[in-house]
């Protein structure tokens, strides 16, 4: 019995899909072309991941170069820059990570707390303006206000009677100043989430909250913030799934020759074998490495998060 019911639903679900399909097939159309595009130039390109296994050569293609298999890995796990472009990659992202993951959600509740309509486009205006930038342009920004010799900073630490500070001359200072930037760049952006989470929270409950006498702060903390806790899980993990990839453009942009300790990251030691040294194999291992430990980190999260009574991501 049990089974010619399992059968019946299925069969019944079938034909539920092929009624969807044709009532919508306009739509399913329209959803062949990203579906193509994705197949195409994400899961196609995946076939030059076997460069990693191989002694890549221009001239005899990928499948007519000779297979190494992990030698290539044991190259570049020996390279003297390997282990600092781990450490600096961890390292910036972490930081980043700590200080620019709350600052989002602080935003978002602060923003969604402005009554006035005029004043919270216009913050919410200038908050996003920094992620339509090119981190070229952003980094010509720091300089001009961050530089040592003509930055406005240090032009008005010197008016004051204070000494210049080498916020990007100094290996401290420059992740410090990194760190601040990187934040600020992506802080308004991140606040898009948040607030859509925070719309749909329950106004009852707002109103439920506020008839027994609590406080804006109280709201927040017991009712704002415990109804967007999924988001901010799902976010974390997504987060923490790039701890290992950090970004070339920031770092490449804001390089220069007196901080040098930190500016070596795994996109750099990519770009730097790949593009410079024309070591395609090693660069693509490099690459590959990082995304597998990404992917690991993603999985890692999601399983934890899953074990403390969250949704996770998957």
């Amino acid at each position: 019995m049990k089974g010619a019911k399992a059968k019946k639903r299925k069969l019944l679900n079938a034909q539920q899909v092929k009624r969807t399909i044709k009532k919508n097939w306009q739509l399913y159309s329209l959803l062949l072309i990203p579906i193509i595009f994705v197949l195409i130039f994400k899961y196609g390109s995946m076939t030059g991941l076997v460069i990693a296994f191989k002694d890549y050569k221009i001239t005899r293609g990928i499948w007519g170069s000779d297979w190494v298999g992990l030698k290539v890995f044991e190259r570049i796990f020996s390279l003297r820059d390997f282990g600092a472009a781990v450490k600096n990659t961890l390292l910036l992202n972490i930081l980043t990570l700590l200080f620019g993951f709350p600052m989002p959600i602080i935003l978002a509740v602060m923003l969604n707390e402005i009554k006035s309509k005029t004043y919270k486009r216009v913050s919410q205006t200038l908050l996003y303006l920094p992620h339509f930038l090119s981190f070229v342009i952003i980094a010509a920004i720091a300089y001009q206000i961050f530089g040592q010799n003509s930055g406005i900073l240090n032009n008005l630490l010197e008016s004051l009677g204070a000494s210049r500070i080498p916020f990007l001359q100094n290996n401290t200072l420059w992740v410090i100043t990194f760190v601040f930037i990187s934040v600020w760049a992506g802080m308004g952006w991140g606040t898009i989430v948040y607030l859509a989470a925070i719309t749909n929270v329950n106004p009852e409950l707002i109103e439920a909250s506020i008839m027994d006498g609590a406080n804006r702060f109280k709201r927040i903390w017991h009712i704002t913030l415990p109804c967007i806790k999924p988001t901010v899980v799902t976010m974390l993990i997504m987060n923490l799934g790039k701890l290992m990839s950090s970004s070339f453009d920031s770092v490449y942009a804001l390089r220069n020759m007196a901080a040098t300790k930190f500016t070596t990251t795994i996109p750099i030691l990519v770009f730097q074998r790949g593009i410079q040294d024309s070591k395609y194999s090693e660069s693509t291992a490099i690459g590959l490495f990082q995304a597998v430990i990404g992917l690991v980190l993603v999985l890692g999260s999601d399983w934890i998060a899953k074990r403390m009574g969250e949704d996770g991501l998957l």
